[in-house]
């Protein structure tokens, strides 16, 4: 297992009856109701739901970059009210924003990783264990030298997601990490990111707009004005065409195309979610002709 092992020992983050709005008691405007919401520690858990349905909110009251104006939200059972309580919080939740540009701390790669520990006081020697650490996880190895300016997009956001993880978070918070990549950047990332849950059992919350990364997750929340309007499995989900629809969502190519196939009279499975589902359905079908 190596460097940053995380024991499975309870719930990672609890929000129980969480209402926040942005603005004066008078005038504000309400983002989160009512919320409850429960992720296992080892968990990946994709946040979907259209601009303005209170992701990103989420995002920052688990780091405690917000407090609830109602309702409490605990990280390995720290209120996150409790000022005394962030430093931690912050070590134990990492974040990784939808611009690379404005995570960049140093100009080089490896200096730019090194800063989350030195920032939590991490012992010089301990810094440069975590540096290789980090940059293995994420395929950067090979820019430890390099400017961070003159990487590619995809090669930037990895480095993001180096200095998120060389503080040995439990928990990645991945905030539209994925949104301004191609994607083969985009891939890239996401495997990283469940290579790190599956290998080293880190919780993973990924607020995403892109369905084929939703279909990685383990389990899917769909929010909606405030509300949680479904979870469960992405099977689960996505077979719920309604909900998919009313949230503004879309189904992953994949499924669309078998849709769309077995409307012209294919007799597909139900539940094509990935490409390898459907080219395995479509061979299956191809062997019977």
């Amino acid at each position: 297992m190596g460097m940053c092992v995380i024991i499975n020992v309870m719930q990672a983050i609890e929000f129980k009856n969480v209402s926040f709005g942005y603005g004066d008691t008078d005038s504000r405007q309400e983002v989160l109701k009512n919320l409850t919401l429960t992720i296992k520690q080892g968990s990946f858990v994709a946040l979907l739901g259209r601009n303005g349905s209170g992701k990103s909110t989420c995002a920052r009251l688990i780091n405690g970059l917000l407090t609830p104006n109602e309702g409490t939200v605990t990280v390995f059972g720290m209120d996150t009210r409790d000022k005394k309580n962030l430093f931690e919080i912050r070590k134990r939740a990492g974040m990784v924003f939808q611009n690379p540009d404005n995570q960049q701390i140093a100009s080089i790669v490896e200096d730019d990783v090194a800063f989350g520990p030195e920032n939590i006081g991490v012992p010089r020697e301990e810094i440069k264990k975590r540096i290789d650490y980090a940059l293995k996880a994420t395929g950067t190895e090979e820019f430890r030298h390099s400017e961070v300016a003159r990487l590619s997009g995809g090669q930037k956001q990895r480095v993001a997601i180096a200095g998120a993880i060389a503080i040995c978070p439990d928990i990645l918070i991945l905030d539209e990490s994925t949104s301004m990549l191609d994607p083969k950047g985009r891939k890239e990332v996401i495997e990283v990111v469940r290579a790190l849950n599956r290998e080293r059992g880190m919780t993973v919350i990924d607020i995403t707009h892109y369905m084929d990364e939703a279909v990685e997750a383990d389990e899917i929340c769909i929010m909606g004005d405030g509300v949680i309007l479904a979870q469960g499995s992405p099977s689960q989900i996505f077979a719920q065409r309604d909900i998919i629809m009313a949230s503004g969502l879309e189904l992953p190519v994949p499924a669309r195309i078998a849709d769309a196939l077995k409307k012209e009279g294919l007799p597909l499975p139900d539940g094509i979610l990935t490409k390898e589902e459907l080219s395995k359905s479509l061979c299956e079908l191809l062997q019977k002709i």
